[in-house]
C-alpha cells in the first residue's frame, strides 16, 4: 500500500520516516520529494508497504504524530489519473 505523509519539517531525513515506518513492518520504499530547483524538501513524502495490515496500523499510529516540531499526517496516497489518449481525439 502506499501511503502519503505531509506535513513534514524540513529537516526530516529518509533515515527518520524509515525508522518510524519500519517499528510497524517491511517498507518497500521510502522518497521524500525534493524541489529540484533547491535541492530541499517539499514539506511530503511517499512510503510503500507492501502488507495492507501494517500499513494501516502504521497510518493509525503515525497520524498526527510530532516530528522534528511537526504534527505529520499520514493516509494512504491516491492513485493518479492518467487521462486516456484516445480522449484528446
Amino acid at each position: 500500500m502506499k501511503l502519503l505523509v505531509r506535513n513534514l519539517a524540513r529537516n526530516t531525513t529518509e533515515e527518520e520516516l524509515r525508522r518510524l515506518f519500519a517499528v510497524h513492518g517491511i517498507l518497500q520504499s521510502c522518497a521524500i520529494v525534493m524541489d529540484k530547483e533547491t535541492g530541499e524538501s517539499k514539506g511530503f513524502a511517499f512510503i510503500e508497504m507492501p502488507k495492507v495490515g501494517e500499513a494501516k496500523a502504521a497510518i493509525k499510529t503515525l497520524n498526527g504524530m510530532d516530528v522534528d516540531g511537526s504534527k505529520i499526517r499520514v493516509k494512504k496516497a491516491e492513485e493518479a489519473v492518467k487521462k486516456d489518449d484516445s480522449e484528446a481525439e
